[in-house]
């Protein structure tokens, strides 16, 4: 369901080049929960951005749901990302003044074609909240809610459109140790589902859970 091959990612610094990715090779099929461990600038989330078509600067070749993504355009990534892509942000991404739920069902209201009625939404909007707890602060602003809360917010909007493929950026990081384990063990449920499941991390609890372990040093997975 993942796969990249041969992929290199770097970045202008003035009149120098840094190269973050440097030739990275990984395949995560369905059904798998594989953890990235790094530290702290070592190119985690890039990679994550570039598994899901957020960033088409790199080099070497992606392939996600079946999708090659080289020479797509932005409106077919974002199709891509809407159908097939949940995603769960370090920074949450959530929308000020729009209540949790209506944040949940934005990505089902903004898709092409093939949009649901919004009672339909709600009911599955609902749902998604009430499997990350949060289903009595619906109504709330994310500014009325804790940061472990809009990282809730953030995972239930990312299972909505029931993806085939789940990447996650630090997912636990605003968690206490219970919700953490409970987010941690719906990752466990999606990809027994048949998901493939991305999730990049620094947290020992995190891949204490997954099936494969690899690590980012330098640019290179291990």
């Amino acid at each position: 369901m993942i796969s990249l091959a041969g992929v290199t990612r770097a970045f202008r610094d003035g009149d120098r080049e840094v190269p973050v990715l440097c030739g990275v090779d990984l395949a995560v099929a369905a059904g798998e929960l594989v953890a990235i461990m790094g530290g702290s600038g070592s190119g985690k989330s890039t990679l994550l951005y570039v598994a899901g078509g957020l960033d088409a600067g790199f080099g070497g070749e992606v392939q996600v749901a079946g999708t090659r993504l080289r020479g797509r355009s932005p409106a077919q990534l974002a199709a891509l990302r809407n159908e097939k892509i949940g995603f769960v942000f370090q920074a949450f991404n959530l929308v000020s003044g729009l209540p949790a739920l209506d944040n949940v069902i934005l990505p089902g209201l903004l898709r092409r074609g093939a949009a649901e009625p919004r009672a339909k939404l709600r009911v599955r909007g609902l749902a998604a909240l009430e499997r990350v707890g949060l289903a009595d602060k619906a109504h709330l602003d994310p500014a009325r809610l804790s940061g472990g809360e809009r990282q809730r917010v953030a995972i239930a909007r990312a299972l909505l459109a029931r993806p085939a493929v789940l990447l996650a950026d630090e997912p636990t990081g605003n968690l206490d140790a219970q919700t953490g384990a409970d987010v941690i063990a719906l990752f466990e449920e999606l990809a027994r589902a048949g998901a493939a499941v991305l999730v990049v991390t620094h947290e020992e609890r995190v891949s204490r859970a997954a099936g494969r372990v690899l690590t980012l040093h330098q640019g290179r997975l291990s």
